[in-house]
């Protein structure tokens, strides 16, 4: 059973919807789910990284505000007109943006559903009960959309790396050659609505009995590898292996042709290719490049801003110090048994008053990737260039 990090409710005869997330911070260690009801509240958890990747990021803004407005019409506190209803609906929209600026698929996500309010609103017949019903069932339509797509890119992407990597093509024709594969940050049901991206990938090429073994990075500075996507494959029993970010170089110098590709995910790709993701994917295609191993971005088209023309323009989170300087986990035994009595402890782990620079996320430039995996298939570039036009037509 894959992980579900959020869970969301439609509205029965008498209740409103309702929307339960996975706090993020208290993994791997406690399962915790945070009840949404308010635009503020996602806004909170969203800042904070209770919730975050790019697709859960979109999701949980947009059924917060489902939440909200269907609490309206059960309590029957909907303004009075469908363009009132639209203009609020806007607002909201516009102030859960503001949670984090990186993520392309938030922006989309708002610029789609600030469409549906318009046209219910225009609509001859239409009513304040007509414009919100409308955003609802558009809101509740990204949740099922983003499994399904999910799902796709994975199997897009094992297929390609099948049939395109060293590895891939001897494991098909030798049941006993090793295909491993490298993934950087959590891409998994954790940051999407289910299934994954690069780790949808993952878990394709092992539901094919492809992959041998996963490796996947700490991914310091906020250690979302090791404390997310090490608890989602130990919970999906796939066979994988914990490294820290700087062991990374070493690790493909030793793992040479069985180690068929790098695959991590994306906050936002740039129309050249240029790629946003989390701080330490740079260095990885770096390190991809050198070692002729394939360098692979899982994104949805959603992910994918043709209105932002290069990397150079894509603008960079910056981080609190405390990431960096701090770390927070639960008191354990001798033996790792966690102490749940004793609660959480926060550590320094950096000598007091050092200046830190911690950006959320870095660029890889597009002549390092080898291909895009969307719902719709693989982008690879040609003549040295992407071109994602095809794919949105």
């Amino acid at each position: 059973m894959v992980l579900e990090a959020i869970q969301y409710d439609p509205a029965s005869e008498n209740a409103p919807p309702s929307l339960r997330v996975l706090d993020q911070l208290q993994l791997p260690h406690r399962t915790t789910f945070e009840q949404i009801k308010t635009c503020e509240e996602a806004h909170d958890a969203i800042k904070k990284m209770k919730v975050r990747g790019a697709p859960a990021i979109a999701i949980v803004a947009a059924l917060a505000l489902a939440v909200e407005v269907g609490s309206s019409v059960v309590q029957h506190q909907l303004p009075h007109s469908p363009e009132e209803v639209r203009t609020t609906l806007g607002g909201r929209l516009d102030y859960l943006q503001t949670s984090r600026p990186t993520a392309v698929n938030l922006g989309d996500a708002v610029g789609k559903l600030k469409v549906v309010a318009q046209n219910a609103a225009s609509k001859s017949d239409a009513s304040a009960a007509s414009v919100a019903q409308a955003y609802i069932v558009a809101a509740e339509r990204m949740l099922v959309d983003d499994v399904s797509d999910n799902r796709a890119i994975g199997e897009y992407g094992a297929r390609w790396i099948e049939a395109n990597t060293a590895a891939g093509r001897k494991r098909r024709s030798d049941r006993h050659a090793e295909l491993k594969v490298l993934t950087h940050c959590n891409t998994g049901s954790l940051a999407t609505a289910g299934y994954g991206t690069a780790l949808g990938v993952i878990r394709s090429l092992r539901a094919s009995d492809n992959l041998t073994r996963a490796y996947c990075t700490e991914t310091r500075p906020y250690n979302q590898g090791s404390r997310l996507t090490a608890f989602e494959l130990v919970h999906d029993d796939i066979p994988a292996t914990l490294v820290t970010d700087s062991m990374a170089c070493a690790l493909l110098a030793k793992e040479k042709d069985s180690l068929a590709a790098i695959v991590v995910g994306a906050d936002r790709v740039a129309a050249n290719g240029d790629t946003a993701n989390k701080i330490g994917t740079y260095s990885l295609a770096v390190l991809a490049r050198h070692h002729g191993v394939k360098f692979l971005v899982a994104a949805p088209r959603t992910t994918i801003d043709r209105h932002t023309l290069s990397g150079a323009d894509i603008v960079i989170e910056q981080r609190a110090p405390e990431e960096v300087t701090r770390i927070k986990g639960p008191k354990v035994d001798d033996n790792g048994k966690i102490l749940i009595d004793e609660g959480s402890e926060l550590i320094s782990t950096a000598a007091s008053g050092i200046e830190v620079w911690n950006p959320a996320f870095d660029v890889t430039p597009a002549h390092l990737i080898d291909g895009v995996i969307t719902e719709v298939g693989v982008v690879e570039k040609k003549d040295g260039k992407f071109d994602f036009e095809a794919i949105f037509t």
